[in-house]
């Protein structure tokens, strides 16, 4: 079985729930206290794969780069998404300025990292109503960007489509490393 090991980045404004995310996926646990990342903070986890290119499980580890959102902080990320292969960009549906600072995230990563991939993860989606959910949904899909593979509504709290974006990423960059 082989193993292969990507950098993966959380990327998004102070306070969208990156840390939550991250610890939901690689701890399992949710919490309410709110943790200012400062820098950066590093996390692995191991996954099973089922390569659509073959027949055996791949596994892959990933490594998280919890990127610190603060407007200060800012000049430097780009320096940490160096080598990366994929990101997920956060915003937190419940503040209507750090979605409007999606396109600019995404626009920063891809210019470090011209040919990777990103996921939308729409996060605190348990706070709002599902009808404004949906118009969000279809408002930020990034459609014509080849480069985000989706956009999904995510609440570290509920677990709602954590591990989900997590592994879609990680299986796109499985396939695309066989190719």
């Amino acid at each position: 079985m082989s193993i292969i090991s990507h950098k993966l980045c959380l990327v998004g404004d102070f306070g969208v729930g990156k840390t939550s995310l991250v610890r939901r996926f690689v701890d399992g646990e949710f919490s309410d206290k709110y943790l200012s990342t400062v820098g950066v903070k590093i996390s692995r986890k191991s996954l099973e794969l089922d390569h659509i290119n073959s027949n055996h499980i791949k596994k892959m580890q990933v490594i998280i780069w919890d990127i610190e959102g603060s407007n200060k902080f800012k000049a430097i990320a780009p320096s940490y998404f160096q080598g990366a292969k994929g990101a997920i960009i956060v915003a937190d549906v419940t503040r209507q300025e750090t979605l409007y600072h999606l396109s600019e995230h995404i626009e920063n990563f891809l210019s470090v990292n011209p040919h990777s991939y990103i996921v939308i993860a729409l996060n605190k989606s348990d706070l709002i109503d599902i009808e404004y959910l949906e118009d969000l949904l279809k408002l930020y899909s990034f459609n014509e960007k080849v480069d985000v593979i989706a956009t999904y509504l995510t609440s570290a709290k509920t677990s709602d489509n954590v591990n989900h974006i997590f592994n879609q990423l990680a299986e796109k960059l499985a396939t695309n490393h066989s190719q």
